[in-house]
Protein backbone atom coordinates (compact mmCIF):
# COMPACT_ATOMS: atom_id res chain seq x y z
CA UNK A 1 0.00 0.00 0.00
CA UNK A 2 2.95 2.03 0.97
CA UNK A 3 4.40 1.59 -2.08
CA UNK A 4 1.90 2.42 -3.99
CA UNK A 5 1.17 5.48 -2.62
CA UNK A 6 5.01 6.51 -3.12
CA UNK A 7 5.09 5.67 -6.85
CA UNK A 8 1.66 7.51 -7.69
CA UNK A 9 3.38 10.53 -4.95
CA UNK A 10 6.71 10.07 -7.69
CA UNK A 11 4.19 10.15 -10.55
CA UNK A 12 2.79 13.24 -9.45
CA UNK A 13 6.47 15.29 -9.25
CA UNK A 14 7.50 13.78 -12.47
CA UNK A 15 3.88 15.18 -14.16
CA UNK A 16 4.50 18.29 -12.44
CA UNK A 17 8.21 19.23 -13.81
CA UNK A 18 7.00 18.55 -16.78
CA UNK A 19 4.04 20.59 -16.97
CA UNK A 20 6.51 23.84 -15.20
CA UNK A 21 8.64 23.05 -18.67
CA UNK A 22 5.58 22.72 -20.88
CA UNK A 23 4.19 26.18 -19.55
CA UNK A 24 4.32 29.23 -21.62
CA UNK A 25 4.61 31.39 -18.70
CA UNK A 26 7.77 30.02 -17.47
CA UNK A 27 9.87 30.84 -20.05
CA UNK A 28 8.98 35.20 -20.08
CA UNK A 29 8.88 37.66 -17.63
CA UNK A 30 11.19 38.52 -14.52
CA UNK A 31 10.53 34.76 -13.22
CA UNK A 32 11.20 33.13 -16.39
CA UNK A 33 13.77 30.65 -17.02
CA UNK A 34 15.73 32.88 -19.96
CA UNK A 35 15.61 35.48 -16.99
CA UNK A 36 16.90 33.36 -14.30
CA UNK A 37 19.61 31.34 -15.98
CA UNK A 38 21.38 34.81 -17.47
CA UNK A 39 20.98 35.93 -13.37
CA UNK A 40 22.79 32.42 -12.83
CA UNK A 41 25.32 32.59 -15.70
CA UNK A 42 26.19 36.03 -14.80
CA UNK A 43 27.30 36.08 -11.44
CA UNK A 44 29.00 32.91 -11.96
CA UNK A 45 31.48 34.31 -14.58
CA UNK A 46 32.26 37.61 -12.71
CA UNK A 47 33.04 35.00 -9.50
CA UNK A 48 35.17 33.16 -11.89
CA UNK A 49 37.25 35.81 -13.95
CA UNK A 50 37.77 37.84 -10.66
CA UNK A 51 38.80 34.59 -9.10
CA UNK A 52 41.55 34.37 -12.73
CA UNK A 53 42.33 37.61 -12.21
CA UNK A 54 43.55 37.10 -8.60
CA UNK A 55 44.58 33.23 -8.30
CA UNK A 56 46.30 32.68 -12.01
CA UNK A 57 49.29 35.40 -11.21
CA UNK A 58 49.37 34.30 -7.85
CA UNK A 59 50.33 30.78 -8.76
CA UNK A 60 52.56 31.64 -11.69
CA UNK A 61 54.81 33.48 -9.86
CA UNK A 62 54.61 31.13 -6.58
CA UNK A 63 55.10 28.20 -8.72
CA UNK A 64 57.98 30.18 -11.24
CA UNK A 65 59.65 31.45 -8.02
CA UNK A 66 59.71 27.88 -6.23
CA UNK A 67 58.39 30.49 -2.97
CA UNK A 68 55.56 31.23 -0.88
CA UNK A 69 53.88 28.31 -2.59
CA UNK A 70 52.62 26.50 0.75
CA UNK A 71 51.17 30.01 1.63
CA UNK A 72 49.83 30.53 -0.95
CA UNK A 73 47.75 27.38 -1.38
CA UNK A 74 46.72 27.36 1.94
CA UNK A 75 45.16 31.22 2.36
CA UNK A 76 43.20 29.81 -0.97
CA UNK A 77 42.25 26.77 0.46
CA UNK A 78 40.13 29.09 3.16
CA UNK A 79 37.73 28.85 0.15
CA UNK A 80 36.94 25.55 0.20
CA UNK A 81 37.33 24.64 4.53
CA UNK A 82 35.00 27.67 5.01
CA UNK A 83 31.27 26.38 4.08
CA UNK A 84 30.25 28.57 0.73
CA UNK A 85 26.78 29.07 3.23
CA UNK A 86 28.30 30.44 6.15
CA UNK A 87 30.51 32.76 3.82
CA UNK A 88 27.21 33.88 2.09
CA UNK A 89 25.68 34.57 5.54
CA UNK A 90 28.72 36.94 6.66
CA UNK A 91 28.90 38.62 3.78
CA UNK A 92 24.79 38.93 3.63
CA UNK A 93 25.34 40.90 7.25
CA UNK A 94 27.91 43.48 5.94
CA UNK A 95 27.00 43.87 2.68
CA UNK A 96 23.31 42.84 2.73
CA UNK A 97 21.22 40.82 0.27
CA UNK A 98 21.47 40.10 -3.22
CA UNK A 99 24.11 40.25 -5.67
CA UNK A 100 27.28 40.93 -3.58
CA UNK A 101 27.10 37.69 -0.80
CA UNK A 102 25.91 35.56 -3.34
CA UNK A 103 29.60 37.02 -6.01
CA UNK A 104 31.74 36.64 -2.78
CA UNK A 105 30.67 32.99 -1.47
CA UNK A 106 31.40 31.71 -5.54
CA UNK A 107 34.69 33.67 -5.95
CA UNK A 108 36.29 32.43 -2.61
CA UNK A 109 35.15 28.86 -3.74
CA UNK A 110 37.13 29.41 -6.62
CA UNK A 111 39.95 30.31 -5.69
CA UNK A 112 41.57 26.78 -4.07
CA UNK A 113 41.78 24.68 -7.27
CA UNK A 114 42.39 28.01 -9.59
CA UNK A 115 46.04 28.50 -7.50
CA UNK A 116 46.57 25.03 -6.49
CA UNK A 117 46.73 23.78 -10.12
CA UNK A 118 48.12 26.97 -11.51
CA UNK A 119 51.21 26.26 -8.90
CA UNK A 120 51.59 22.72 -9.06
CA UNK A 121 51.78 23.08 -12.94
CA UNK A 122 54.41 24.33 -12.76
CA UNK A 123 56.62 23.55 -10.62
CA UNK A 124 56.01 20.25 -12.23
CA UNK A 125 57.29 21.33 -15.55
CA UNK A 126 61.00 19.49 -15.88
CA UNK A 127 63.29 20.99 -14.59
CA UNK A 128 65.69 19.73 -17.12
CA UNK A 129 64.12 21.74 -19.72
CA UNK A 130 64.20 25.07 -17.40
CA UNK A 131 67.51 24.68 -16.87
CA UNK A 132 68.47 24.40 -20.69
CA UNK A 133 66.07 27.38 -21.50
CA UNK A 134 67.72 29.27 -18.85
CA UNK A 135 70.86 28.28 -20.22
CA UNK A 136 69.80 29.06 -23.66
CA UNK A 137 69.52 32.95 -22.10
CA UNK A 138 66.17 33.39 -21.24
CA UNK A 139 65.51 36.00 -19.01
CA UNK A 140 62.94 34.91 -16.00
CA UNK A 141 60.15 35.98 -17.47
CA UNK A 142 60.59 34.89 -21.10
CA UNK A 143 61.07 31.22 -19.01
CA UNK A 144 57.59 31.78 -17.75
CA UNK A 145 56.03 32.91 -20.82
CA UNK A 146 57.95 30.72 -23.52
CA UNK A 147 58.06 27.24 -21.38
CA UNK A 148 56.81 26.67 -18.06
CA UNK A 149 53.03 28.81 -18.68
CA UNK A 150 52.55 26.62 -21.97
CA UNK A 151 53.37 23.73 -20.49
CA UNK A 152 51.72 24.31 -17.22
CA UNK A 153 48.32 25.22 -19.49
CA UNK A 154 46.47 21.81 -19.05
CA UNK A 155 46.93 21.43 -15.49
CA UNK A 156 45.66 24.92 -15.36
CA UNK A 157 42.73 24.37 -17.37
CA UNK A 158 41.81 21.31 -15.17
CA UNK A 159 41.55 23.66 -12.04
CA UNK A 160 39.52 26.42 -14.08
CA UNK A 161 36.97 23.39 -15.51
CA UNK A 162 37.14 22.62 -11.56
CA UNK A 163 36.13 25.85 -10.10
CA UNK A 164 33.66 26.77 -12.97
CA UNK A 165 31.81 23.84 -12.45
CA UNK A 166 31.74 24.17 -8.51
CA UNK A 167 30.89 27.86 -8.62
CA UNK A 168 27.76 26.70 -11.44
CA UNK A 169 26.66 24.11 -9.02
CA UNK A 170 26.61 26.41 -5.74
CA UNK A 171 25.54 29.19 -7.38
CA UNK A 172 22.12 28.02 -6.50
CA UNK A 173 22.57 29.12 -3.03
CA UNK A 174 22.17 33.11 -4.07
CA UNK A 175 18.28 32.72 -3.96
CA UNK A 176 19.10 32.21 -0.11
CA UNK A 177 19.65 35.88 -0.23
CA UNK A 178 17.38 37.24 -2.08
CA UNK A 179 19.44 37.09 -5.13
CA UNK A 180 17.89 34.81 -8.28
CA UNK A 181 19.56 32.26 -10.34
CA UNK A 182 18.08 28.94 -11.58
CA UNK A 183 17.93 28.44 -7.41
CA UNK A 184 15.03 30.82 -7.33
CA UNK A 185 12.92 27.29 -8.25
CA UNK A 186 13.83 25.30 -5.84
CA UNK A 187 13.73 28.05 -2.72
CA UNK A 188 10.41 29.01 -4.39
CA UNK A 189 9.01 25.69 -4.63
CA UNK A 190 10.13 23.50 -1.32
CA UNK A 191 7.32 26.30 1.02
CA UNK A 192 4.35 25.83 -1.55
CA UNK A 193 5.17 21.94 -1.72
CA UNK A 194 5.49 22.27 -5.50
CA UNK A 195 8.29 19.66 -5.86
CA UNK A 196 8.00 19.61 -9.76
CA UNK A 197 9.17 23.53 -9.77
CA UNK A 198 11.73 21.88 -7.11
CA UNK A 199 12.86 19.37 -9.15
CA UNK A 200 13.42 21.50 -12.54
CA UNK A 201 15.48 23.78 -10.87
CA UNK A 202 17.83 21.02 -9.97
CA UNK A 203 17.59 20.00 -13.50
CA UNK A 204 18.17 23.09 -15.19
CA UNK A 205 21.21 23.31 -12.64
CA UNK A 206 22.42 20.15 -13.11
CA UNK A 207 22.30 20.65 -17.20
CA UNK A 208 23.81 23.82 -16.79
CA UNK A 209 27.14 22.27 -14.92
CA UNK A 210 27.11 19.18 -17.32
CA UNK A 211 27.56 21.75 -20.42
CA UNK A 212 30.10 23.53 -18.53
CA UNK A 213 31.96 20.76 -17.66
CA UNK A 214 31.85 19.40 -21.22
CA UNK A 215 32.97 23.20 -22.54
CA UNK A 216 36.01 23.45 -20.40
CA UNK A 217 36.95 19.64 -20.96
CA UNK A 218 36.53 20.61 -25.01
CA UNK A 219 39.12 23.87 -24.58
CA UNK A 220 41.62 21.95 -22.22
CA UNK A 221 41.54 18.83 -25.06
CA UNK A 222 42.16 21.54 -27.66
CA UNK A 223 44.88 23.38 -25.45
CA UNK A 224 46.67 20.71 -24.66
CA UNK A 225 49.53 19.74 -27.32
CA UNK A 226 48.91 16.06 -28.60
CA UNK A 227 52.41 14.69 -27.41
CA UNK A 228 51.30 15.97 -24.47
CA UNK A 229 47.62 14.32 -24.38
CA UNK A 230 49.66 11.00 -25.43
CA UNK A 231 52.68 10.87 -22.55
CA UNK A 232 49.11 11.51 -20.10
CA UNK A 233 47.53 8.52 -20.76
CA UNK A 234 48.11 5.20 -18.95
CA UNK A 235 50.66 2.76 -19.81
CA UNK A 236 49.88 -0.65 -19.47
CA UNK A 237 52.03 -3.41 -18.73
CA UNK A 238 51.11 -6.92 -19.56
CA UNK A 239 53.45 -8.82 -16.89
CA UNK A 240 51.65 -12.13 -17.22
CA UNK A 241 48.63 -13.81 -18.59
CA UNK A 242 45.79 -12.22 -16.33
CA UNK A 243 47.72 -9.62 -15.11
CA UNK A 244 47.67 -6.03 -16.10
CA UNK A 245 49.76 -3.10 -14.15
CA UNK A 246 49.11 0.69 -14.85
CA UNK A 247 51.42 2.94 -14.52
CA UNK A 248 51.78 6.77 -15.48
CA UNK A 249 51.96 9.64 -14.00
CA UNK A 250 49.68 10.74 -11.09
CA UNK A 251 46.19 12.49 -11.71
CA UNK A 252 45.82 16.32 -11.82
CA UNK A 253 44.81 18.01 -9.11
Amino acid sequence: MSGAVGQAQSSGVWQQTWDFFTDGTHWSGPNGIPTKLGEHVSVSAYALLLALALAIPVGLYCGHARRLGFLAINVAGLGRAVPSLAILGLAEQAFGIGFTPTFLALFALALPPLVTNTYVGVTEVDRELVEAARGSGLSGRQLLWRVELPLAAPLILSGVRTAAVQVVATATLGSVVAFGGLGFYIISGLPSGNYGEVVAGAVLVALLALLTEGLFALLQRVVTPAHLRRSRRTRVTRAAPGEVFATGPAPAL
